[in-house]
Order: structure tokens, then C-alpha cells, then sequence
């Protein structure tokens, strides 16, 4: 098995972009990747601390935000956003949120909670699940629901950070409890993760074109990917192996 893409996401449903390689840290989500989140006008969240995804603006409820694409410059602190629909914005998120509030306001539904702030937590990201989790993917998977939806998908569909391929069809699944060594990280898979109306969207337009969801029910579950804990930190790259320890 080897790792065949890496993906982050730096602002929670707002964006992608890729990487060569990344340098993951124990007990840690990827870096920067959803290091912050969209508070909407009914949400609870606070500042650096973890909440769950229905206190922020999200692609099951507003599609077009699969269309973004962004590019994260660390050292400056900013974030440029793409949309086929909108100019870029380029921005700093913890300062510039009446910009970034005015760019996407047309890409949310007025009947939707709009969105309000911007949030940043610490060293961890805003994952969906309260464990400061990386998401493992796998190409075989992604395959066969492309099969089963007679479709070609992109797999940013699936915002995940790391792709695998060399494995059958949801064996990954298989993988829950067991101890992975992931170029030079250890890391512990935890559980599959269940999917939404996010993945329904297409991530050119914005637009809902396939109801993955019963695609996946197909199969018997509602699941896509694993994610994973980082145990003892270090590199991955792209055509790294993984392996079961």
C-alpha cells in the first residue's frame, strides 16, 4: 500500500488544497488543516475549543462551498479562496472576517443559519469528531463507488487528507484498532466515518448531481474512510508505504 495524495483543508468546509508531504505530530490533527471554522448565527462554539460540525457552515446544507479551493501561506497568515462563481479573496482569517463574510454570503442559502465569525483553535483542527483525528482514504473504495453511481467522481468529494492505493474495495474498515506505520509516523486507526449530504455535491459547481448517500447504502453501510490518531510523529510523502505493524 502507498500513499497516493495529501490534502488539507485549512478553513472547515471552505476550501482544499494539496501536498507533497507533511509532517504529522502526536496526538495532533494535520496541520492546518481545519485550524478554523465558520461560526453560523446559531452557533454555540467558542475559540479554541473543539465543537461538533452543526455549529458551523458546511456543504450538507450549502453545497456551493464544495466549489472552493484555497492555497494556505503559513508564514504570512493568509488564505486565498476560488469559487467559479466568485473573485478570489485572499485574507487573513483572524482578522479580515468582515471580507471574507462579504465573499461567501452569495454562496449560502438565505432560508440557512449565515454565517457570523470566524474561529481558531489551537493544535488541533476542527475535525468532526471530538478526537484530534487525520482521515484515511482509500482509492479502492473511492472506485467502486464510482461503479455503483455509473459516475466519475472527483475525490475531493471526500475532503480527506490522506489517500491510499493497494488494497481492496473497504478494506480500511478492516483496519479499525490496528496500529499503522505511515512513512515515518506510527498512527492508530480509530473509526470509519459516517457521511452526510456534503458528498452529494459536485466540487466544480457547487451543485448536488449524485445521491452518493444511497450509493453508499448500497453497500450496506453510510461510511467513507477511517481516521486515524497520530501516535509518534514524523513525515509522509507521497508514494510513501503503508503498513500494518
Amino acid at each position: 500500500m502507498k500513499v497516493t495524495a495529501l490534502w488539507r483543508h485549512p478553513m472547515k468546509a471552505h476550501g482544499r488544497e494539496t501536498l507533497d508531504e507533511v509532517t504529522l505530530v502526536a496526538g495532533a490533527s494535520m496541520p492546518f488543516d481545519r485550524t478554523w471554522a465558520v461560526a453560523h448565527d446559531n452557533s454555540k462554539a467558542k475559540a479554541g475549543e473543539w465543537a461538533a460540525c452543526r455549529n458551523f457552515t458546511r456543504a450538507a446544507a450549502m453545497p456551493q462551498l464544495q466549489a472552493i479551493t484555497a492555497t494556505l501561506d503559513e508564514a504570512a497568515q493568509t488564505l486565498t479562496l476560488r469559487h467559479p462563481d466568485r473573485p478570489d479573496l485572499t485574507f487573513n482569517p483572524d482578522r479580515d472576517i468582515a471580507d471574507f463574510l462579504d465573499w461567501v454570503a452569495p454562496l449560502c442559502p438565505p432560508d440557512r443559519a449565515q454565517p457570523q465569525n470566524i474561529l481558531r483553535i489551537g493544535e488541533r483542527g476542527f475535525t468532526d469528531s471530538p478526537i484530534a483525528s487525520v482521515s484515511l482514504m482509500n482509492m479502492a473504495s473511492h472506485a467502486a463507488v464510482e461503479a455503483a453511481a455509473n459516475a466519475t467522481l472527483d475525490t475531493a468529494r471526500w475532503r480527506g487528507n490522506v489517500w491510499f492505493d493497494g488494497a481492496p474495495a473497504w478494506s480500511e474498515f478492516g483496519f479499525v484498532g490496528k496500529t499503522l506505520r505511515l512513512g515515518a509516523a506510527t498512527v492508530r486507526v480509530d473509526a470509519p466515518y459516517q457521511r452526510c449530504k456534503s458528498i452529494m455535491a459536485n466540487t466544480d459547481t457547487g451543485q448536488r448531481d449524485h445521491d452518493l448517500l444511497q450509493t453508499l447504502r448500497s453497500f450496506g453501510h453510510q461510511n467513507f474512510g477511517v481516521g486515524f490518531t497520530v501516535l509518534d510523529g514524523g513525515k509522509i510523502r507521497i508514494g510513501d508505504q503503508l503498513e500494518l505493524v
